[in-house]
This record gives structure tokens, C-alpha cells and sequence, in this order.
């Protein structure tokens, strides 16, 4: 009989111990708990983002390239659309400040413009801890024609092809790299 009186007993024990204990203690208020009081708990400090790449040349010189096509074709469309808010996902100041008020301007006289580039990309120069990469480019210019945005009709441009370097400075931000500068330069 004792027995049996005994093995309950322990059972609830077992049973009542972590739920008495959790009663019991009362986590500090930074611990992330919740505050009634209507005060929030203290945030940690932010794990600041690497100002340089942790990745090796050839994978920078990858991402940069794709990073430069990514550019030119959302420049491409900026003119055709007069959107330039896509461009903020590519390019940082100066240079986003310099095609966004252009674009509006263009937008602005009721014009868009349509072109076609081909492109041929090489890297040219990077800093040694990777924050900088210039690309170099011969940009061949197939056509580019003005339209008006209210009739959508062709109001100038040239189906006339040209070529002229280019060459672009993409900057390490602790995510990925944007383009900063951009220099169209003399035909190639």
C-alpha cells in the first residue's frame, strides 16, 4: 500500500515540477518577453554587413558582369517605359541621380526611347580587397528611335549603327555590387 501511495505522488511531481518552476521564474525584461508595461525591450546592435567581398576574383568578376548586363538591360528599359524606379536595385549615386532625371526629363516632353545594345563586357581593373570593379565595354548601338508617349508614333532616331566604349566603376555596398560612375567614351 505504501507502495502505490508512493509512485502518485512522484508521478505528480514529475508532472508539476517544470510548470511550478516556469510559474517561478520570471525572465528579465530584455529577454524578449512580453512587457504589459507598454516599454520594449532594448534591441541588439546590428551585425554590420562586410564592406568588402568574402568571395574569390573570379566569382566577383562573374557576379559584376551579370551585374553590368543587368544594368544596361534595366536601362534599356527606363527609357522605353520613362520608369526609372527600377534602376535603384542596380545603380547608387551619382549616377542614379544623373539617368533618373534624365529619363524624367525625356518623359517629361512627352518622349521615350527605344534601343537596342549589344554588349561585350571584360573586366577591367579591380581593387585588391574587391570593394571596386571597373567594367569595360565596345557598345554597339543598333538602332535608336524617339516615340512620341502620347500617340506612340516615331518621332526621330537613327537606324543608323554605332559603336563607342563604355566603361562603368560597380562598388561593393556589404550586399552586392551597384554601379556608381558610367563614362561613354570615344567609338571603338
Amino acid at each position: 500500500m505504501m507502495k502505490t501511495r508512493f509512485l502518485p505522488s512522484i508521478t505528480l511531481i514529475t508532472l508539476l515540477a517544470p510548470s511550478a518552476v516556469s510559474c517561478a521564474a520570471t525572465p528579465p525584461p530584455d529577454a524578449g518577453s512580453f512587457a504589459p508595461s507598454g516599454t520594449t525591450a532594448p534591441q541588439a546592435a546590428p551585425i554590420p554587413l562586410p564592406t568588402t567581398p568574402t568571395i574569390t576574383k573570379a566569382e566577383a568578376d562573374k557576379i559584376v558582369l551579370d551585374r553590368y548586363r543587368l544594368y544596361q538591360e534595366t536601362y534599356e528599359k527606363a527609357y522605353a517605359t520613362g520608369d526609372p524606379s527600377p534602376l535603384a536595385d542596380i545603380a547608387v549615386d551619382p549616377l542614379l541621380t544623373i539617368i533618373t532625371n534624365d529619363v524624367n526629363a525625356t518623359y517629361t516632353k512627352g518622349h521615350i526611347w527605344r534601343f537596342t545594345n549589344l554588349l561585350n563586357p571584360r573586366i577591367q581593373k579591380r581593387s585588391k580587397d574587391l570593394s571596386e570593379i571597373i567594367v569595360i565595354d565596345c557598345v554597339r548601338t543598333l538602332a535608336a528611335y524617339r516615340y512620341s508617349k502620347k500617340t506612340g508614333k516615331r518621332t526621330g532616331g537613327t537606324e543608323k549603327s554605332s559603336t563607342y566604349s563604355y566603361a562603368a566603376l560597380f562598388q561593393y555596398d556589404g550586399t552586392t555590387w551597384s554601379v556608381a560612375e558610367a563614362r561613354k567614351g570615344k567609338p571603338c
